[in-house]
C-alpha cells in the first residue's frame, strides 16, 4: 500500500479517509498530547510522532517514520487555523501561521508524489497573500491546483463546514494529472446528501444526566441490522457502521461495539431548568440568546463545530449546538456522527476533549472522497 504521512494529525480525520481511500498511514504526527493519545488508540499500527514539527527537518521525519524517501508516496494535514479564522483575532503575526509554511517546507525537502493541506476559509484573505505565496515558492516542481473550496455537507457529511485543500501532485511524478473538477465529481447529489435527522438515527437521544456516567450507550439493533428506515447501500450508514480499514480501531472497543453494539461518547450535559426551558421554546436554526447554541433543524445540516480553545488560551468550551428534539446540548458521540466520524471510532472519556478534537478536525468523509481521486490516479 501506499504510504502517507499525516502531519498536524489531531484526532485522525483526514488519516481516516487516507486509510479508507486505500493508503498505508506510515506516521502521524502531533503534538499535543490528548490528540496523539486519541490517534494512538485509533491507529495502533501507524508509528506515532509527538513533536513540535517547527522543530523537525525532512531526515529526521523519514527517520522517526521509518521509512525511506523512496517509498513515502503522500503528505497530508491540516496545519493549525487558529490565526486564519475569522472569528479569532486573525493576527497575521500569530506564531501559529508559521507552521502553515512549514508544512510546505517539509514538501520540498521530501519531494512526495503528491501533499493534500487543509485550512479554514479566512486564509484565502488578501492580508495572508504574503504567507501563502511563500509556502508555494517552494513548490516548483509541482502542478499545484487552486484552492479548492470545499463544503463538507457536498461530499457526504452532514455539516456546513467549509474549507479550503491545497493539493499538488509532482509535474514528473507517479500521479496521472487531475483537476479540481475531478475532485468535485466526487459531490453528491442532492437526494442522497444526509441530513442531522438520518445522521443521529439510531444513537440513543433521551439520555438523562447521571454523575460518573460512563458515557457507554447501546445504538438501536434496527440501525446497526440496517432494517427500519437505513440502507445497508447507504452512503453515510456505510461509513458510520462499517467500511474500517484493517489495523485502524482499538480492538477492545471494536469488539464491544460489534458485539454489544455500545458505544461510547454518550455523555450529556447538566443544564438547569432554566436552560433547558429556553432551549425547548426555540425553534429549528433558532439562537438561544445567552449561550449562542444554534438548534439543530433535522431537515437542514449541522453548523461548523467548534473546537473552544487550548489550555494556554483559558480551556474555553466551544459552543454546542442544540439537539432537535431534546432540550441540551448534543453529546460527543453525536458530534462524531455529524462530523462524520464512525460509530467504532474511541472518543475520549470527556466531553471537553472530544469536542475539541471532533471541533479541530478534517471529516473523514470529506478526507475520503478527496484522497480517493488522487489514489485513483496513482500509477505505482
Amino acid at each position: 500500500m501506499p504510504n502517507v504521512i499525516d502531519l498536524y494529525a489531531g484526532a485522525g480525520g483526514l488519516s481516516l479517509g487516507a486509510a479508507r481511500a486505500g493508503f498505508n498511514l506510515a506516521a502521524a504526527v502531533e503534538f499535543d498530547p490528548h490528540a496523539i493519545h486519541s490517534h494512538t488508540i485509533n491507529f495502533p499500527h501507524t508509528i506515532h510522532i509527538q513533536r513540535d514539527i517547527s522543530s523537525l527537518n525532512g531526515e529526521e521525519l523519514l527517520s522517526l517514520a521509518n521509512i525511506k524517501q523512496s517509498e513515502l508516496t503522500g503528505i497530508i494535514g491540516g496545519p493549525p487555523c487558529q490565526g486564519f479564522s475569522c472569528i479569532g483575532q486573525g493576527d497575521i503575526n500569530d506564531t501559529r501561521n508559521l507552521l502553515f509554511t512549514k508544512f510546505f517546507q517539509l514538501v520540498e525537502e521530501l519531494q512526495p508524489p503528491f501533499f493534500v493541506a487543509e485550512n479554514v476559509p479566512g486564509i484565502m484573505n488578501s492580508k495572508y497573500n504574503s504567507i501563502r505565496s511563500e509556502a508555494f515558492q517552494k513548490l516548483k516542481k509541482y502542478t499545484v491546483l487552486d484552492p479548492l473550496k470545499v463544503i463538507a455537507y457536498e461530499y457526504g457529511a452532514p455539516t456546513i463546514r467549509t474549507r479550503i485543500f491545497f493539493i499538488g501532485y509532482l509535474k514528473e511524478g507517479k500521479i496521472k494529472p487531475f483537476t479540481n473538477a475531478d475532485i468535485e465529481k466526487a459531490k453528491l447529489p442532492i437526494s442522497q446528501r444526509t441530513t442531522v435527522l438520518s445522521a443521529l438515527y439510531g444513537l440513543p437521544s433521551n439520555i438523562p444526566y447521571k454523575k460518573n456516567s460512563s458515557g457507554y450507550k447501546r445504538i438501536s439493533k434496527d440501525y446497526y441490522t440496517g432494517n427500519q428506515g437505513t440502507n445497508q447501500n447507504d452512503f453515510f450508514y456505510q461509513r458510520v457502521i462499517a467500511k474500517r480499514p484493517n489495523n485502524v480501531g482499538n480492538c477492545d472497543y471494536v469488539n464491544t461495539y460489534t458485539k454489544k453494539h455500545l458505544v461510547n461518547g454518550c455523555l450529556p450535559t447538566k443544564h438547569s431548568p432554566s436552560v433547558k426551558r429556553r432551549y425547548s421554546q426555540l425553534k429549528y436554526g433558532q439562537q438561544d440568546p445567552i449561550s449562542k447554541s444554534i438548534k439543530l433543524d433535522p431537515n437542514g445540516f449541522c453548523p461548523t463545530l467548534r473546537a473552544g480553545t487550548g489550555p494556554e488560551r483559558g480551556s474555553y468550551q466551544a459552543v454546542r449546538p442544540i439537539h432537535y428534539e431534546y432540550a441540551r446540548v448534543i453529546t460527543p458521540r453525536e458530534a462524531a456522527r455529524l462530523q462524520g466520524f464512525p460509530d467504532w471510532y474511541l472518543l475520549p472519556d470527556t466531553i471537553w476533549h472530544s469536542f475539541r478534537q471532533l471541533g479541530n478536525s478534517v471529516s473523514p468523509i470529506v478526507a475520503e472522497q478527496v484522497l480517493n481521486i488522487i489514489y485513483q490516479r496513482l500509477t505505482l
